[in-house]
């Protein structure tokens, strides 16, 4: 998902592409270009990948038609997303006409589901490499040079790529991701990441801590931590005879230094715990913000989806976030129109909007995805038309309440942390606060990499506006 500019990590979600900048200055014999779709773990896995490319000679470059290897990591969750695979899949087909030599794969989950028809129907690619396979990418090149169909997409149990130091691509230098765990073990009904991106399974957390000190000293000053259900971190440190949950990781990684601050992605409401709620309490450098998605309001369709949680429950969970941490700001994923949802569903659905009152939610219309729960044992009756006018009104609802939580920002002073130079002034900065809102204000004497404290006086529906205190 991305674009070729650098986005945030909740912009990352939305399903544009992405291409990074050559951050390496050495020259290299083979570039490479690559694009990213779906999650922030997409994005992350692509800085992986551009570390075992780099060891092997490869060079990083934006522009693609100077590029030996072409690679699209791709994202299964939504049908629009494999579309806009597919479409830019068939114009790099087309480029390659003129120049044989290049190599084009595709990495991450699309690659998973959809190899045979990549490689042998559709003839669009010459290598699929899944999540777990990223370290034989140089055998899979050497294959592929010699005119066959390379391909490995076995899943593991035990591959966390925690040896490996991600390339930061098209970094601001000031944020960065730092994966702490892969896959998935909850069976959402909806979901196909338990298929494509296999069991859950935790990276050593010294590793983590390690990174994310090399990140600090470097010049960096926020890390997210991500997992698909970070609140399921769980690792044994034999040698320490220590068990370390994600509340004992948050609490290691904001010892690193106050001037770290750290953010997380994603959590299941059904496993984020009190311990952790009071460990965020205890540190202000771990951001008051918490993705809790809950795809529906309705309890009915909750079952359905099999997530494990009712309606009731959910709202109590927001009830104890908010008695914890009461300046802690949520967003959340809906979805609409899943299998055999009712107008009274929907109205559940807009009614917990209202409860919950989200600052930031990732909305969509249902699609079904082969090989899923729901796609074997529902039938997806919605008509398309209902989908989109029950995502339009859920839309507007979520627009009103983020224009209130913009407006109810004015008069306060919130420390910013300034990410780069605003779009539109050379003489602005933007920044983000501890809830994740955008702030832009007079450049004056600071610069990227600072925490600026701001006195919010004015908002547009998405950015604050603001003037710094002396």
């Amino acid at each position: 998902m991305l674009e070729l500019v650098p986005k945030t990590h909740d912009e990352a979600r939305q399903g544009e592409a992405y291409s990074p900048a050559a951050t390496d200055t050495t020259t290299h014999t083979k570039k490479f270009y690559i694009e990213s779709y779906g999650c922030q773990m997409n994005f992350n896995d692509s800085e992986i990948v551009a570390s075992i490319l780099q060891k092997e000679g490869f060079g990083a470059t934006r522009n693609y038609e100077e590029a030996d290897l072409v690679l699209l990591n791709t994202c299964s969750i939504r049908e629009k997303a494999e579309q806009t695979v597919r479409k830019r899949l068939t114009e790099f087909r087309t480029l390659k006409k003129n120049n044989p030599g290049m190599l084009v794969g595709v990495l991450g989950c699309m690659a998973e589901r959809l190899k045979t028809k990549f490689l042998e129907e559709e003839k669009l690619v010459d290598m699929v490499i899944g999540p777990d396979a990223y370290r034989t990418l140089p055998s899979l090149i050497e294959e592929a040079e010699t005119g066959q169909k390379a391909i490995n997409v076995l899943l593991s149990r035990e591959e966390t790529y925690a040896d490996i130091s991600p390339v930061r691509l098209d970094s601001n230098g000031v944020t960065a991701f730092v994966s702490i765990m892969r896959g998935c073990n909850n069976m959402c009904s909806f979901c196909v990441v338990p298929f494509t991106r296999g069991r859950e399974r935790s990276r050593d957390a010294n590793s983590i801590l390690a990174e994310a000190t090399d990140l600090f000293e470097r010049g960096y000053r926020e890390v997210t931590l991500l997992g698909q259900n970070v609140d399921s971190y769980y690792w044994i440190n034999e040698a320490a005879d220590e068990t370390v949950t994600f509340a004992k990781l948050l609490e290691k990684v904001a010892l690193i230094n106050p001037a770290l601050r750290i953010r997380f992605s994603t959590s299941h409401p059904k496993d984020i715990t009190d311990e952790v709620l009071f460990t965020m309490a205890k540190y202000d450098n771990i951001c008051k913000y918490i993705h809790l998605p809950v795809q529906s309001g309705s309890t009915r369709v909750l079952q359905l989806m099999n997530r494990t949680y009712t309606r009731e429950w959910y709202m109590k969970k927001v009830d104890r976030i908010k008695q914890i941490l009461p300046d802690c700001a949520l967003s959340t994923d809906m979805i609409t129109g899943f299998c055999t949802e009712t107008e009274e569903d929907h109205q559940d659905s807009l009614s917990m909007m209202e409860y919950a009152r989200y600052e930031l939610a990732y909305m969509f219309a249902y699609s079904e995805r082969p090989g899923t729960l729901a796609a074997r044992r529902y039938q997806d009756d919605i008509p398309e038309d209902v989908k989109k006018r029950r995502l339009t009104e859920i839309i507007a609802v979520h627009r009103q309440h983020s224009l209130e939580g913009m407006q109810k920002e004015v008069g306060k002073t919130r420390v910013v942390l300034v990410e780069g130079t605003s779009k539109k002034s050379e003489h602005e900065l933007y920044g983000r606060t501890d809830q994740n809102k955008v702030v832009v204000f007079p450049k004056e004497h600071y610069k990227k990499g600072d925490y600026v404290t701001v006195t919010i006086h004015d908002c547009t529906a998405g950015t604050l506006l603001g003037t710094a205190v002396q």
